[in-house]
């Protein structure tokens, strides 16, 4: 009787094969060998991997290199996203080996090593992580909407710019404690984007948001808004804004991160439209 073992040839020996499956490494002696083939990889990625790729490039670290499949991302400190080790498809390596890479290459980087774990894609290397003792920090849901869905918009107090101005990064700045360069190497990062800033009567800028197009999707991030301006709106009137800008640039549907705790802006953005596509959470030791 025979069987067949499908996955990636990972070392040779005089004597046996071993090929890492989806159930995990296994050796085959060679005597037992009646054909080998290669077959091209048609696995096609989920819609949550799809997304977090997308989320990935339109947040563009300062540094980037890759772990077979696995985005790893260096920009000095700032934000988890810019900082962390994107844990979506195959490290090419076992799991355990992966986290030991993981390491390295932050610890020659002079950082401490994060990984962002999509749920439930991570149900892989969750288990190596429990067992190391990391810790899960920020809980984050992914939300998602048609573009066609949310209400139109035509609001004179928020103006979209190409670039950003030294005043809007300060806007951004004093909420998230200063940008440094790699900050701004983020920020401007995305070819296709637009940086969202309201005013108040006066001609005060009281908030701001970026947004942008990647793959059809707009990305709306950074949205902040100064505490004696909050409750009126204007993360509402921001969002739409860059709406319809996005639906004019070609995408159709739209993304935001927010965290889970964040209960505030939840109800927000679920008033208007949005919902949970999936959520991720960042691991560390």
């Amino acid at each position: 009787m025979q069987s067949d073992s499908i996955g990636v040839l990972t070392g040779v020996t005089e004597t046996h094969l071993t090929v890492r499956t989806a159930d995990g490494e296994i050796d085959i002696a060679l005597a037992a060998v009646t054909a080998a083939k290669r077959i091209p990889d048609r696995r096609a990625r989920s819609a949550t991997e799809r997304l977090e790729l997308v989320a990935a490039a339109g947040w563009p670290p300062v540094e980037q290199g890759r772990l077979g499949d696995w985005l790893l991302r260096a920009s000095g400190g700032w934000t988890g996203r810019g900082n962390s080790a994107l844990a979506v498809g195959d490290p090419g390596r076992p799991v355990a080996e992966a986290v030991d890479a993981v390491i390295d290459w932050y610890g020659e980087r002079g950082q401490r090593p994060m990984i962002a774990v999509p749920l439930p894609l991570g149900r892989r290397v969750q288990p190596e992580l429990d067992r190391r003792g990391w810790d899960t920090i920020t809980p984050t849901l992914v939300q998602t909407a048609m573009l066609s869905d949310l209400p139109a918009s035509a609001d004179p107090s928020v103006v979209l710019m190409r670039e950003p101005t030294e005043e809007w990064f300060a806007g951004v700045g004093g909420r998230k404690g200063g940008l440094p360069p790699a900050a701004r190497a983020i920020l401007t990062g995305v070819p296709s984007a637009r940086f969202a800033a309201g005013y108040s009567p006066d001609g005060a800028l009281v908030a701001t948001a970026r947004g942008t197009v990647v793959d059809g999707w707009l990305g709306i991030t950074v949205v902040g808004v100064e505490p004696d301006q909050r409750r009126r709106g204007w993360a509402r009137r921001l969002t739409l804004a860059l709406a319809d800008w996005a639906a004019g640039a070609g995408a159709e549907r739209a993304y935001l991160q927010v965290e889970e705790a964040n209960t505030a802006a939840r109800r927000l953005y679920e008033g208007l439209g949005f919902g949970t596509a999936h959520m991720y959470v960042v691991r560390l030791p």
